[in-house]
């Protein structure tokens, strides 16, 4: 596949309606990705209700500025996520998001469409190397194409969250705690990640990395100011120059180590050809990365002896969830994105996580707006690591 990855330096979302076009045009332009009267899916970031400043949601701009771009093609663009595990794929829940990420005044001022449709369908992946079955949400399905849309952040169970698992969000919102029930290792679900970006198949992706994420995300770390835009045609490639960004080491990012071993390319900084920067310039040295990044190498490997020992050492060796019940507010979103029902509601004041059940994918810190997950390390990994 093709391992070019370009890349424009963008300060502010402001510059985003002139660099967009830019960047296309070192491309071919967007009628090399979308004919006309084509549907064509803008395949956002809408992980949840934040406001764009929070770094949580691909930026309202770059999507008004690619809307615009397929419009000019004789193109109909069409904005579409399913939000994160702990919400409901409905009507009321899209309103929130638009309106919260700013989706909506942009729908307003330039007429880019936002999808309210809400419904999904079962289909076949005959080619997944382990899932051949998906359930993916209408609009993807329907459409003539994808453009991948996502966010450059920092993800506490797969170390980073990019192009490639930005196909996640095409499985509807609740249904996807039964991934993580199923596929508790991270090489798994990195397979399960590929399946799916496969499937997808997406035209274009389109990273923003104008104001990126660092620490604990991709929902609770803090905004990190980047100020790139990238662009690929293979979501693996920009997921290596993202990798590298923000300096995870190869050996820490499961997703591109489950690609290598199926001989996908690029999974290395040296396979992919950059054009608009030079490889030496990607790597930001402070770039605070999850506090789950030791924890985070996966159990696929091991043997079947040393998997009978991990129950043992999972409170001392791994980073666990807990509720700050002065910042909880009972909203629930934690108990209903847990795959495993390990949180429970106490007297409708805060939740409670049942160390015991609890598997680590820290779905429930993914999804939570209050910041009452928090990320403790105990003495033994902090010694370790």
């Amino acid at each position: 596949m093709d391992s070019r990855v370009y890349v424009l330096e963008c300060t502010d979302y402001t510059e985003a309606s002139e660099k967009i076009p830019q960047l296309l045009e070192k491309m071919g332009g967007m009628k090399s990705f979308a004919a006309e009267s084509e549907s064509i899916v803008l395949k956002a970031n809408l992980l949840r209700p934040a406001g764009p400043e929070k770094a949580v949601t691909t930026h309202p701009s770059i999507l008004a500025a690619l809307g615009k771009e397929l419009a000019a093609a004789g193109a109909h663009p069409l904005v579409a996520d399913s939000p994160g595990s702990g919400y409901k794929y409905d009507q009321k829940m899209l309103q929130k998001i638009y309106r919260t990420c700013g989706l909506d005044a942009v729908s307003q001022e330039t007429g880019l469409r936002l999808n309210m449709a809400t419904t999904a369908e079962e289909v076949s992946c005959p080619e997944g190397k382990l899932i051949k079955r998906f359930e993916v949400i209408t609009p993807v399905l329907e459409a003539d194409g994808v453009i991948n849309v996502c966010k450059m952040k920092t993800h506490v169970f797969m170390s980073m969250t990019g192009a490639v698992k930005n196909s996640f969000g095409v499985i509807p919102g609740l249904k996807k705690p039964g991934y993580h029930a199923k596929l508790r290792d991270n090489t798994r679900f990195a397979d399960m990640l590929l399946d799916l970006s496969n499937y997808v198949a997406p035209r274009l992706s389109i990273m923003d990395a104008v104001l990126a994420m660092e620490g604990n995300g991709p929902g609770s770390g803090e905004p990190r100011r980047v100020g790139l835009i990238l662009a690929s045609t293979n979501p693996l490639a920009l997921d290596v120059a993202a990798g590298e960004i923000m300096g995870i080491d190869r050996d820490r990012n499961t997703l591109l180590l489950q690609a290598a071993k199926r001989g996908m390319t690029p999974t290395r900084l040296e396979e992919i050809e950059l054009i608009g920067l030079e490889k030496s310039e990607l790597r930001i040295p402070d770039y605070r990365l999850p506090a789950t990044i030791y924890g985070n190498e996966g159990l696929g490997d091991l043997p079947w002896w040393q998997k009978m020992l991990v129950p043992l050492f999972k409170n001392g060796m791994s980073v666990k969830p807990l509720i700050d019940r002065k910042a909880c507010v009972a909203c629930g979103s934690c108990y209903e994105s847990c795959p495993e029902g390990a949180i429970n509601m106490l007297d409708g004041k805060y939740a409670a996580i049942n160390a015991d059940k609890c598997i680590r994918c820290y779905c429930c810190h993914e999804m939570c707006q209050y910041d009452a997950v928090i990320l403790k390390k105990s003495l033994l990994y902090r010694l370790v690591n």
